[in-house]
């Protein structure tokens, strides 16, 4: 561990101790975000980087800060079933089991700046931001909030404000998507990271993903709505309404297609086209294009463990520190079978993709769709 993350540790043990009695921790639905590039000097480990050579998404000039937004946001944003809904004035909010996103009648191009605002605004920075693919990503940054407001940080922690960390990183991913009506709907999907010790010396620590927090892509999508013109008060109302909606049976399994394996689903191609598109924003896939007319994703892996000695999750599946992940294209095809659907896996030419790539891939969404 280096000398500012023990720092930071012993201050925050110290912290506690003197301020047992009196110490008060924010509330789980309070958020300060605020990136590693916005001022403040937040250690995000180069694990939480994006892999070498991955520029498809990157933003010209580099990534989006605030001060630099502010200048041009006025000028950009000139230019620029058994779901249940809930609607107030244009924005719907919609869930299905654990699904949760918004729909808007305005075209993509209308919203997109607005979303842009909403992210640069919430202490992000951007990393991601291409309309042609309707994919726009936050860098990791930290939750604030979460660390313990004692009488020595509100005494001296706007001086020393990075010697306190939460020990956790947050990175979200929004997907917007033209509707067939025209209208467009918007998804929010957390990843996340954890700082964990490797010994019982406690003097060394990792990176590893720790599970999607939905509350967190549900709360950010209420605050969106207040971005797109929903009052507060309207905005917690219809999110309220749709805390209890039961889950609904999705069955999903793997099965064999003329030798080559695939995912039937027991929905519509609607559905199955976003519950797709869903499961590899969270499982660490990169989705470089997309053609919806055709059924088709255009994807790559990124693992957010690439550059650690241990294998990650994605890489695991590939058989360990081994074997190098696959760093061609593919094609993930959503295709129409009626009420349900299937999802192959394809080579870049549409070809079917080697046996063993397609298997792993195969199972990977599958896992994720259950």
């Amino acid at each position: 561990m280096n000398s500012t993350l023990r720092a930071a540790r012993m201050s925050l043990g110290l912290a506690l101790l003197i301020s047992a009695a009196g110490c008060s921790i924010l509330q789980s639905d309070q958020i300060d975000y605020k990136s590693a590039g916005q001022g403040v000097s937040l250690e995000v480990p180069p694990d939480l980087t994006q892999l070498p050579n991955q520029t498809a998404y990157n933003i010209p000039g580099g990534p989006v800060t605030a001060s630099g937004y502010a200048a041009t946001r006025k000028a950009a944003a000139s230019a620029t079933s058994n779901v249940a809904p809930n609607k107030i004035a244009d924005v719907q909010y919609m869930r299905n089991g654990d699904e949760r996103w918004l729909h808007v009648n305005r075209p993509p191009d209308k919203v997109w700046g607005e979303i842009r605002d909403f992210w640069v605004d919430s202490g992000f920075l951007l990393t991601i931001d291409n309309p042609a693919t309707g994919i726009m990503e936050t860098d990791w940054a930290e939750n604030r909030a979460k660390i313990p407001q004692d009488i020595i940080r509100r005494t001296i922690g706007k001086v020393f404000d990075s010697l306190y960390s939460t020990g956790e990183r947050d990175r979200f991913r929004t997907r917007v998507e033209q509707s067939a009506d025209g209208g467009t709907d918007i998804y929010i999907t957390h990843s996340g990271m954890k700082e964990v010790y490797t010994n019982q010396q406690h003097d060394n620590t990792v990176w590893e993903p720790r599970p999607r927090d939905t509350g967190l892509e549900a709360e950010f999508l209420r605050r969106l709505m207040v971005k797109l013109g929903v009052s507060e008060e309207q905005a917690k109302t219809m999110v309220a309404q749709q805390s209890a909606a039961a889950k609904v049976e999705e069955h999903t399994r793997v099965v064999n297609v003329g030798g080559v394996p695939a995912v039937q689903m027991d929905q519509g191609f609607d559905q199955a086209w976003r519950r797709v598109g869903l499961s590899l924003d969270r499982t660490g896939f990169t989705v470089e294009d997309r053609d919806r007319s055709k059924g088709l994703y255009f994807v790559r892996y990124v693992d957010p463990n690439a550059k650690k000695k241990e294998p990650g999750f994605i890489s695991k599946l590939f058989g360990g520190t081994s074997a190098p992940l696959p760093t061609e294209q593919y094609q993930i095809l959503v295709q129409s079978q009626g009420r349900t659907s299937l999802v192959k896996v394809q080579n870049r030419d549409g070809t079917p993709a080697a046996l063993v790539n397609a298997e792993h891939i195969t199972k990977v969404l599958a896992d994720d769709l259950k």
